[in-house]
């Protein structure tokens, strides 16, 4: 038996996935217009000019660019009104060559997240976060019109790594809206035992040690420790965290909620950050987009 220290992780590798990915949507755009003429359209909207937040939607409209979706773009000023955000969500729903909705979040102080959401037509709700579809994912035997994107994400990195749900103990650690309570219903409908911690837990260590599968959404750098993980589970780190790294031109480098060196050396399987789950949520939105185009346009 090789001693610990010889043992590696199985890096799953999300840009790779991302890409394979990307390329079976291409090919279905395609297909769609040469069969009917038309292409699936996501309209990915902005308030304002939080730096992560541009550079996400400039993500996201790059990887429509590259897959043959039509990107419809609107950006507001910071300080626009609730009332013209929503006038602008009417009129993206409102176009039949609009089949997705995407509001980047976080939004402005001034604008009610939860109302803004909701005017969002549920059959374009690629986000999967409007209540209705969040309410569906949490019951047994209903099927939300969507799955919100990086949770998504998340349970495909296991599945074409063959990494199976079903039976298993998953700890989700975080409990956020967009990332732990999905991946906590999605892991619940797949099958697992799953177990949620968060900052209230007493505990944390203890239910993470006795995952077979880990997902950290937690956003603390590198909270969670080598020695917490199960031998041979599979960890999927959602965290990205900048922490200050003189060496690097910018000052700084990107961590994840899991300490990747150590959880290395007793993990079976480990998503690297970053270029694990990051390019897997824009992959599930692309793919959500001509899931929403397809029922339109296949009617």
């Amino acid at each position: 038996m090789a001693s610990s220290s010889d043992h590696k992780a199985t890096i799953i590798d999300g840009k790779a996935i991302a890409q394979t990915i990307r390329s079976e949507i291409a090919d279905e755009v395609r297909q769609l217009s040469q069969k009917y003429g038309k292409v699936p359209g996501l309209a990915v909207v902005i308030v304002g000019s939080r730096k992560d937040s541009q550079s996400y939607v400039g993500m996201k409209r790059k990887a429509c660019a590259e897959v043959g979706i039509k990107s419809f773009d609107v950006d507001l000023p910071e300080e626009a009104p609730e009332s013209e955000l929503i006038s602008k969500i009417h009129e993206l729903n409102a176009n039949p060559d609009v089949h997705g909705i995407l509001v980047q979040l976080p939004l402005p102080k001034h604008i009610n997240e939860e109302k803004v959401l909701s005017e969002i037509s549920l059959e374009k709700d690629v986000d999967g976060f409007h209540p209705l579809n969040i309410g569906k994912l949490a019951m047994k035997g209903r099927e939300p019109l969507f799955h919100p994107c990086t949770p998504k994400g998340c349970l495909e990195l296991l599945s074409r790594s063959g990494i199976s749900i079903k039976g298993k103990n998953a700890a989700v650690v975080g409990r956020s809206n967009i990332v732990g309570l999905p991946v906590s219903l999605l892991l619940l409908k797949a099958d697992a035992t799953v177990s949620i911690v968060h900052s209230r837990t007493p505990d944390p260590e203890r239910l993470i040690h006795e995952a077979d599968i880990v997902i950290a959404a937690a956003g603390q750098a590198m909270m969670i420790k080598g020695s917490w993980i199960k031998p041979g589970a599979a960890v999927i780190d959602v965290g990205t965290n900048a922490i200050d790294d003189p060496t690097k031109k910018s000052g700084y480098r990107l961590v994840g909620d899991v300490d990747f060196q150590e959880a290395c050396k007793v993990a079976g399987w480990i998503t690297p950050v970053p270029g694990g789950v990051g390019p897997m949520t824009v992959a599930m939105l692309l793919r959500n987009t001509l899931d929403g185009a397809k029922r339109v346009i296949e009617q």
